[in-house]
């Protein structure tokens, strides 16, 4: 015969259990109305409930999915439900062994039902507790004094105040310290559930089991009730109670597997308690008999008492809640990550200057490159320059101002100023602070700042002061960064005039003002062509011959890069298909595109790549993709898009080499066929015996790993010379050609000569 699925079996067990349960319960409502002949007959169920229950802990302890401290609790909890089905048994003896049926509880019986208590709180205070705070301990020991005084009532005014009549009915002490025990235990097993928790224990099943406990101790307590039918017992009732609560907490774990508990719950629940206590001393004291004075007075002690404690947690809740106010205040105006200002803050103070007529400037400071420090680091150590950066401008400011974090790598600063101070020194002395090498976790940097500053007029709010040092401090930007400038109104002009750009830049891919011009990219010494790269050019109709440097910014903020950078693309594949239909092998070998960090960061890019080559037909092996190192860096899967675009079958040059922050790193893991070494090593101010000793060395390696190397911003023919001399062999630069149409280049490499220099 098949064997049922362990959870089909666990829930017929469980029915088992309870039906012995409730039939043990008919038993003793029936014996109310009648005399039992057979007493035995109702014992009967009560070692069954004991096995099964213990048969469920056995299985749940078994689960190997379970942590081994609830494991270990329930292997407890199947050592005690054996104890309890020992002491059953005992119980079955005393009660059924006599001449006549009995309530009698042996020592043999006790000591099996006070091992189960013992072993069973034994479990319960193993299992780890949660973290606490000490104001959580303090209102843990005041609501562990409640229930305790509470429960401690209960059974002085329904147990032990009736000490003689249950010594007498169940033969000695031993019934009331069982009653006494289970009701304590009930008080543990709630106590560690509310508050000091239960590991990975399944939350349910220890409610079941506190519910379990209490109600086996309340039909305990039920004793006195039957002391005129000696056939009848409470245990009847409470033991088969308690086996079926720790059958059903076994079950509900061996469901719940190993979930995660959420202790927070408990401490909604764990409220009511101090109220629900005093409104059951009260009740009590209502019912005491006026006319014995010692109950009377011990109700009253307790009632006082209860108020008391309940007083005094309330204090301690109203002065948390101020806490947790304070708290939630701080949080709602302060930057989790730096504990600094946030923007909520810096427009309260700002707001309250403002009001008063107070003279302050505002400041906004942005590193520079941040993204760049994430990139190459990662970004906890990112996390911890924004708050070393943050720490060192409160220091910095001291009390002359207010420093808060907008998010980011942006910090706005308040900076209030006397007649006396000098604002520049005190800028100046932010930007040393913050440009200090920083040491993180084994790492050395030095990272810039842009700061930009506005002072505060009359009709000013906090957005307005934000916008204008805003507007400064990407002038201090676009400047080269490293430095602080103070906002000037003619800058909102610039700035209009940068709006009007871009909105022009919308339109003027589709009204045909864009074109593309090719330099010649030369082989050295005799400066043959060997190639070119496509440079995009603006005709504006009303401005004239817009620069590059001018309006590939704005395309990139604005988000016309894009289409910019494929339109670039398609002209310069069909340019490249054309001449090498027409020239075939007397073709340029090589045109350069360039790609922008925000081309490389677009996920359908090189898919868009491979349908523009596609299109055209041009020959991949002709044309070559020039990215900057910082385009590299800005975008997170640039090297993998790098490496889909080398599939296709382009090639890779890596443009301004020599600029960034990882330039050598980048050889590592960018798949780059050519090097472009930055104008300003070959031609500009460090061009002297420092650029020199760069280029040369640059070469070097070059050549050992098999990478090509080209020369930009050669721009006489001495420097063309040296050039050949260290080893380079490709080149470009006005010295052998400007940026050109089409036809012109064309016309340069179908010729026989070489190209010629222009004049500057």
């Amino acid at each position: 015969m098949p064997r049922l699925p362990l959870a089909n079996r666990s829930t017929w067990l469980l029915l088992v259990t309870a039906a012995m349960v409730l039939l043990s319960a008919a038993w003793v409502a029936a014996g109310l109305v009648h005399v039992w002949a057979h007493p035995l007959l109702g014992w009967l169920p009560l070692p069954v409930t004991s096995i099964l229950g213990g048969h469920a802990c056995w299985t749940a302890s078994r689960q190997t999915e379970l942590d081994a401290g609830t494991r270990r609790f329930w292997r407890h909890m199947t050592v005690a439900s054996a104890l309890l089905t020992a002491g059953i048994v005992a119980n079955i003896v005393d009660a059924t062994g006599g001449p006549a049926p009995s309530q009698r509880i042996g020592a043999v019986t006790l000591a099996a039902y006070v091992s189960v208590l013992g072993l069973v709180m034994w479990a319960l205070l193993r299992l780890p507790s949660w973290q606490r705070s000490r104001s959580d301990w303090s209102r843990f020991g005041i609501d562990a004094g409640i229930v305790l005084l509470t429960v401690g009532g209960l059974v002085w005014h329904f147990s032990l105040r009736n000490h003689q009549q249950w010594a007498t009915q169940t033969g000695g002490a031993g019934a009331m310290l069982a009653i006494t025990a289970v009701a304590f235990v009930s008080m543990a097993t709630f106590v560690k559930v509310a508050f000091a928790g239960a590991g990975r224990l399944d939350r349910r099943a220890i409610y079941i089991l506190a519910i379990g406990s209490a109600a086996s101790g309340g039909f305990g307590s039920l004793s006195p009730l039957l002391i005129d039918r000696p056939y009848l017992s409470t245990s009847l009732v409470s033991v088969p109670l308690a086996a079926f609560s720790v059958h059903l907490a076994a079950v509900s774990q061996q469901r719940a597997g190993n979930r995660e508990p959420r202790p927070r719950s408990a401490r909604r629940r764990i409220s009511v308690v101090p109220y629900l206590a005093v409104a059951i001393a009260d009740l009590l004291l209502l019912t005491t008999d006026i006319g014995d004075p010692a109950q009377t007075r011990t109700m009253e002690a307790i009632v006082v008492a209860l108020t008391a404690l309940v007083v005094l947690r309330q204090v301690i809740a109203l002065r948390d809640n101020q806490r947790l106010q304070d708290r939630l205040t701080h949080q709602a105006t302060h930057d989790s990550l730096t504990d600094a200002g946030n923007r909520a803050l810096f427009e309260q103070h700002a707001e309250r200057l403002l009001a008063d007529g107070s003279a302050f400037h505002v400041a906004l400071l942005d590193l520079d490159d941040f993204k760049a420090v994430n990139d190459r680091l990662g970004h906890r150590i990112g996390d911890q320059l924004i708050q070393e950066t943050s720490r060192r401008l409160t220091a910095a400011l001291g009390g002359n101002g207010t420093v808060a974090r907008l998010g980011g790598d942006e910090f706005a600063l308040i900076l209030v100023t006397g007649d006396t101070d000098d604002p520049d020194a005190l800028f100046q002395r932010l930007l040393h602070a913050v440009e200090q090498p920083a040491h993180l976790d084994g790492n050395i940097l030095t990272t810039g700042a842009s700061l930009g500053i506005t002072a505060a007029h009359t009709g000013d709010d906090p957005a307005e002061l934000l916008r204008r040092a805003d507007v400064a401090m990407y002038d201090a930007k676009a400047a080269g960064g490293h430095r602080w400038q103070w906002f000037d109104p003619c800058m909102d002009q610039a700035a209009d005039d940068t709006a009007r750009l871009g909105a022009d830049l919308r339109r003027a891919l589709d009204s045909d003002q864009f074109f593309v011009l090719y330099q010649p990219i030369v082989s050295l010494p005799a400066g043959v062509p060997a190639g070119a790269e496509a440079l995009l050019r603006w005709q504006h109709p009303e401005r004239g011959l817009v620069p590059p440097d001018v309006f590939i910014p704005i395309a990139e903020r604005i988000g016309v890069i894009h289409e910019l950078g494929a339109w670039v693309l398609e002209q310069a594949c069909r340019q490249s298909a054309d001449w090498t239909h027409r020239f075939g092998t007397a073709a340029p070998a090589r045109i350069s595109v360039n790609v922008s960090a925000r081309q490389l960061a677009d996920p359908g890019f090189v898919d868009s790549v491979a349908a523009t080559l596609c299109s055209t037909g041009a020959d991949t092996s002709r044309l070559l993709i020039e990215v900057t190192e910082t385009a590299v860096l800005n975008a997170d899967t640039a090297v993998e898009q790098l490496h889909r675009l080398k599939a296709l079958g382009l090639r890779i040059a890596l443009d301004d080499f020599g600029t960034g922050h990882s330039s050598l790193s980048l050889l590592l893991t960018c798949p780059v066929d050519v090097l472009k070494v930055d104008k300003s090593f070959v031609s500009g101010d460090t061009a002297g015996q420092a650029g020199a000793i760069i280029v040369k060395n640059i070469i070097g390696f070059t050549t050992d790993f098999g990478i090509d190397a080209v020369a930009e911003g050669v721009e006489t023919a001495d420097q063309a010379e040296r050039l050949y001399d260290v080893g380079y062999r490709l080149a470009q630069g006005y010295h052998f050609g400007r940026p050109m149409s089409a036809d012109a280049f064309e016309a340069v490499f179908t010729s026989e000569r070489t190209v010629p220099t222009p004049v500057a």
